[in-house]
């Protein structure tokens, strides 16, 4: 996605070869015309599935998962990271280890909301390690729900975690795949295109 691509060489800061801070748009302030334009694309690419659902972890997840469910015309659900007085029983949980926060956390969706009749898409801000989007996938799972994808906005390329979801047969989309934060510049993986 081009002005995503773009956006990161303007605005993302690379604070070392492994981490990539985008919070003028993405995980802090969040440019909703942006959100917008990545809820298109993640509908366009996923517009074949019949998607009842959209899920994603709070917090950074929400802004583009929010756009996606609204162009999908479905919910939005977000797993919670925090222990809630109002989220207690009846509860799907996995634990789900952070690479930027180094901590695990216990994410939990509400049995009343993801059922056996429900298609799933997944979306996240960044995949690294993946941890996160098996996560989400164990969630799923124990709801007995089917997955019908997982949508990423932003893709480090050069770590594990594409290899680890797309491993477990999904379809996994990702706006822009970065190949490398060295010498503090960010490089994108070139896509295929078929013609």
């Amino acid at each position: 996605m081009h002005s995503l691509k773009t956006r990161i060489q303007q605005d993302g800061i690379v604070l070392s070869d492994e981490v990539l801070k985008v919070d003028s748009f993405l995980n802090h302030q969040v440019d909703p015309e942006l959100m917008k334009e990545m809820g298109e694309e993640f509908c366009r690419r996923f517009q074949d599935k019949k998607i009842t659902k959209v899920l994603t972890l709070e917090s950074s997840g929400i802004a583009p998962a929010l756009f996606t469910a609204l162009n999908l015309g479905v919910p939005l659900i977000f797993a919670r990271k925090r222990k809630s007085l109002t989220l207690n029983e009846d509860i799907l949980t996995a634990e789900v280890y952070s690479f930027t926060k180094q901590e695990t956390s216990t994410i939990s969706v509400s049995k009343k909301f993801l059922n056996q009749d429900d298609h799933v898409l997944i979306i996240d801000d960044f995949l690294a390690n993946g941890q996160a989007g098996l996560g989400l996938i164990e969630v799923v799972t124990k709801a007995k729900a089917s997955i019908s994808g997982i949508g990423i906005v932003i893709e480090k390329a050069f770590q594990n975690g594409g290899e680890l979801l797309r491993d477990t047969g999904y379809q996994v989309e990702s706006l822009a795949r970065i190949s490398s934060l060295e010498n503090s510049t960010v490089s994108f993986l070139e896509e295929e295109v078929t013609v």
